[in-house]
Parts: structure tokens; C-alpha cells; sequence
């Protein structure tokens, strides 16, 4: 079956950066985009980013323009999502998301918290 796990999430200060990492199983994962989103508590889950099968084509939210990077390694199953100048208003739980054939999958989430 389909399996999305996340790591990577911790506390960070702000100004500074992690990656997450999700592993993906169950599915052929070099012919499916793949998606971050984020939830913060009180708040709707909101797309971060999303990467094409290939990786040739990645979009952001605008929040996160030009300080996040999204890349896979299609060889590994790994959706990566690399995270720089942070800021408290990142502090969110990360999901790795993807839809096949109708079917929404979700991982079980990482923890990102941002603060001195």
C-alpha cells in the first residue's frame, strides 16, 4: 500500500534552516507529482510546494518564494524539502501529500518549530 513517511522536522531558530525528508513506498513514484503542505494549529492545511515527476518543475506558495526548495531523487523514492531563513511563522506541522487514481495519501506529519 501507499506510505509516506516524513522526517526532518525539529526546532530551529529563526534565520535558520532544515530539511525534510519523505520517504514513499506502495506506488510508482517517478510518474506521480508530489506535494508539501503545512498545517499550524487554528489554521486550514495550505499547499507549500509541489514537484513534477521528473523534478523539472517546481511551484511555492508565495510565503515560502525563494527560502524553500522542493527536489526528489526518483533513484531513492525521496521528496525533499529544504527549508532556509525561517521564520516563526513557519512553526507547522509538514505533511507529504500525493493523489493517485482519486486517492488523497498523507503522511503522518513532522514537526517544524520556529523560535529562539
Amino acid at each position: 500500500q501507499v506510505q509516506l513517511v516524513e522526517s526532518g522536522g525539529g526546532l530551529v531558530q529563526p534565520g535558520g534552516s532544515l530539511r525534510l525528508s519523505c520517504a514513499a513506498a506502495g506506488f510508482t513514484f517517478d510518474k506521480t507529482p508530489m506535494y508539501w503542505y503545512r498545517q499550524a494549529p487554528g489554521k486550514e492545511r495550505e499547499l507549500v510546494a509541489s514537484i513534477s515527476t521528473a523534478g523539472g518543475v517546481a511551484n511555492y506558495a508565495d510565503s515560502v518564494k525563494g527560502r524553500f526548495s522542493i527536489s526528489r531523487d526518483n533513484a531513492k523514492n525521496m521528496v525533499y524539502l529544504q527549508m532556509s531563513s525561517l521564520k516563526p511563522e513557519d512553526s507547522a506541522v509538514y505533511y507529504c501529500y500525493t493523489r493517485r487514481a482519486t486517492v488523497d495519501y498523507w503522511g503522518q506529519g513532522t514537526q517544524v518549530t520556529v523560535s529562539a
